[in-house]
């Protein structure tokens, strides 16, 4: 009698663990997954998986705003000066349009950068400025919510005085039935 009450309890031991990682499993197929770079502090994800409950939801690229009215209309000072002011300008705006779809910065998953090489910067892509932008909306701790990322240095905007355009993916979880 004692084997047969100890062979029942491992069954159920074995059957609630079963339960519970299938409940876990459950529970974790409805998250967004966000791989680090593996030995890495840099502050984007190495991968982003998404769950098929997700809806994507794709944003046109934004460029500057117009953050200075006085300043010639084709001059970077108009858009917010340097790439580090432009890249501010542009998240800004990229944050107001997830706002107003129900979203956040959290919920970008892949992010597309476009850079103009900067005249004050011997036509090259001021890399560190963008950074300097990006890293108050990204890998923050009020927003540690890191997305794939590329970065490319292009040979001109839509506009002269645009240093910055960034595209972005973010997604949308299911709504609860």
């Amino acid at each position: 009698m004692t084997m047969t009450l100890l062979t029942q309890t491992k069954k159920l031991a074995l059957a609630a663990a079963l339960f519970a990682a299938a409940c876990g499993a459950a529970h974790a197929a409805d998250e967004v997954i966000r791989h680090r770079i593996p030995n890495s502090t840099f502050p984007i994800a190495a991968a982003v998986e998404v769950p098929s409950s997700f809806t994507n939801v794709y944003l046109s690229g934004q460029v500057p705003p117009l953050q200075d009215a006085a300043a010639p209309k084709n001059s970077a000072a108009a858009y917010g000066g340097d790439t580090k002011g432009q890249t501010i300008g542009v998240l800004k705006a990229i944050e107001k349009s997830l706002t107003g779809l129900g979203l956040t910065m959290g919920d970008v998953v892949k992010m597309q950068v476009f850079l103009v090489g900067d005249p004050a910067k011997d036509n090259k892509m001021d890399f560190a400025g963008f950074m300097e932008g990006y890293t108050q909306f990204f890998g923050t701790t009020a927003q540690p919510r890191l997305p794939v990322r590329s970065t490319m240095q292009v040979a001109a905007l839509v506009n002269p005085a645009y240093l910055v355009e960034i595209e972005v993916t973010a997604v949308r979880p299911a709504k609860s039935k």
